[in-house]
């Protein structure tokens, strides 16, 4: 027998041991259905999600797939020189890469199971063998809470895994007027390891609220919007006037607008031609003509745009693209309003004058949730503030939710720019009470009766 029906066949034993081996352990793994333990490459990206590293099982599916077909290419371009070196190449790169990936996964199935990391020498030997005997000794048996224990790597890496998530320290009850956030964790993964962005953030801001979203750098202020407004799910419950936005987000997204930091608007056109434009491209079909004009009106009426209607955009100043921005989202109505740094770059005055707009839209009913750089001037304006802070393990974390009266009070502070520096780190040259605070809050939630309300 030659080298090349070697490796032909101790490669299809291999996998066909391995296959059998997943098929044996894929009920304990969670599984709904056996027969993925025989598909090359999809069969690996199943054993990692069930550990909860599915982009390391996709990685290593790929380079399951690769490492069957470079090794049939091999085998059949062996009478072609070039062909077959770039072959056997190609298959050397896939092998070093699902070694590593495939260890990964490894581990943290030993670690799902409660077992020795001595165990990795079995895997060493023959891939399948580990998995055989776990997926056949009935006295090995899947402990999900072993996942949620943190790795001792250092903070920021964690060996989490999706199917099970941490408890919600904090939790309120759900309404159904205005925004119930429920939010456990946000967690995503980065060159193999699983880094915990957000965590324990639970509230229920009611209609007609304008509220301040404060935080350092790194504390989850960006996480949470895309989060709340469904843009990257978490592991949460939002609810939105009683309607779940990750369940039924197709009907809420319509009932949410967003205006980001940059001013995303063409300068060549009117500013009614874009204001009319955002509106009849986001308003639904059934939305009449006179209808949609009215909304227009209403809209530029109330943000001050309706005398210089028929200007360039390129010719405005910068408070009024804020306000043509504004207008943009508006036209649909939302329930929720967030923008992001809306006063950003411009003077106290002209600040004050969006800030004095964005309390009217929330008074006609709607929940607006800005973050600024400088809440102090307008802060008499805000009925809420949340303060996000990164603790220790570099994770957000809610450090307050309640009206600023209240958040001078429990912070100590007289300012919401002196509230920021007592949870920002020492070396952002904060006071570093990220860690103390985020305890004093949850305590002081925890013994009001139902939690955190409103």
């Amino acid at each position: 027998m030659n080298y090349q029906w070697f490796v032909a066949i101790s490669g299809l034993f291999d996998w066909l041991l391995l296959s059998i081996a997943l098929f044996v352990i894929s009920g304990k793994l969670g599984w709904k259905k056996k027969w993925p333990a025989w598909v090359p490459g999809y069969r690996i990206y199943c054993l990692g999600d069930s550990v909860g590293l599915s982009r390391e099982g996709m990685y290593c599916g790929v380079m399951d797939l690769l490492f069957v077909i470079a090794v049939v290419t091999d085998y059949a371009v062996k009478e072609r020189e070039a062909l077959g070196t770039l072959a056997s190449l190609v298959h050397l790169v896939a092998y070093v890469f699902l070694f590593i990936y495939r260890l990964r996964i490894y581990m943290q199935i030993l670690k799902l199971f409660g077992l020795s990391k001595k165990w990795v020498i079995l895997w060493l030997v023959a891939n399948w063998l580990p998995l055989m005997i776990i997926g056949l000794g009935s006295k090995y048996q899947p402990q999900r809470e072993r996942l949620m224990e943190g790795d001792a790597e250092g903070p920021g890496a964690d060996g989490h895994a999706a199917q099970g998530p941490i408890p919600l320290n904090v939790s309120v009850p759900e309404t159904n007027e205005g925004l119930s956030i429920h939010l456990k964790e946000r967690v995503v993964t980065d060159f193999g390891k699983e880094h915990r962005l957000l965590k324990d953030v639970a509230m229920n801001i009611p209609p007609k609220s304008l509220v301040l979203l404060l935080g350092g750098s790194g504390a989850g202020k960006t996480t949470l919007i895309n989060a709340v407004i469904g843009y990257e799910q978490a592991d949460a419950k939002i609810l939105l006037n009683g309607v779940d936005v990750y369940e039924d987000y197709d009907s809420v997204k319509h009932k949410i607008g967003f205006v980001p930091q940059k001013n995303l608007i063409r300068g060549n056109d009117t500013v009614i031609n874009t204001v009319g434009d955002a509106a009849e491209m986001r308003l639904p079909i059934s939305v009449s003509k006179e209808k949609r004009e009215q909304i227009i009106k209403e809209d530029m009426d109330l943000l001050g745009l309706t005398s210089g209607q028929d200007g360039l955009v390129s010719k405005k100043s910068g408070g009024q693209l804020r306000r043509i921005c504004i207008a943009m989202e508006l036209v649909t109505d939302p329930a929720l309003f967030i923008l992001d740094e809306p006063d950003s770059g411009l003077d106290g005055v002209i600040s004050r004058e969006i800030f004095t707009k964005l309390r009217q839209i929330a008074d006609d009913g709607r929940i607006v949730i800005v973050i600024t750089h400088t809440p102090d001037r307008v802060i008499d304006l805000f009925d809420k503030v949340i303060v996000l802070a990164k603790d220790s393990d570099k994770t957000g974390r809610l450090a307050f939710y309640g009206t600023p009266q209240e958040a001078k009070e429990f912070f100590g502070k007289q300012t919401m720019e002196q509230i920021v520096m007592s949870v920002n780190s020492k070396e952002e040259g904060g006071e570093g009470r990220a860690d103390e605070l985020v305890e004093k809050y949850m305590a002081l939630a925890s013994s009001q009766k139902g939690g955190q309300a409103s």
